[in-house]
């Protein structure tokens, strides 16, 4: 599944995993590129799967910096 626009403000993608362990370590990875980036995702943690939405708060919609988390976060699921 590819990364999807919501109503022209962020973009969200779902990510699936075999069980909540590996969720869990795939959104820690995840929350370490954001703090590296200094620019935060909204994650949802479900047993198998996260949530993740991303826009830049101070435009309130999508920046180059959004395109920069999203392909370090597919890396990680990569």
């Amino acid at each position: 599944m590819s990364w999807v626009l919501i109503d022209d403000h962020h973009l969200e993608k779902k990510f699936k995993f075999e069980d909540f362990k590996t969720a869990l370590e795939f959104l820690n990875r995840c929350g370490e590129i954001c703090e590296s980036q200094n620019h935060h995702a909204e994650f949802v943690l479900n047993w198998g799967s996260v949530l993740v939405k991303t826009w830049s708060h101070d435009i309130d919609g999508i920046s180059s910096r959004d395109h920069i988390l999203i392909s370090a976060i597919d890396e990680v699921f990569s």
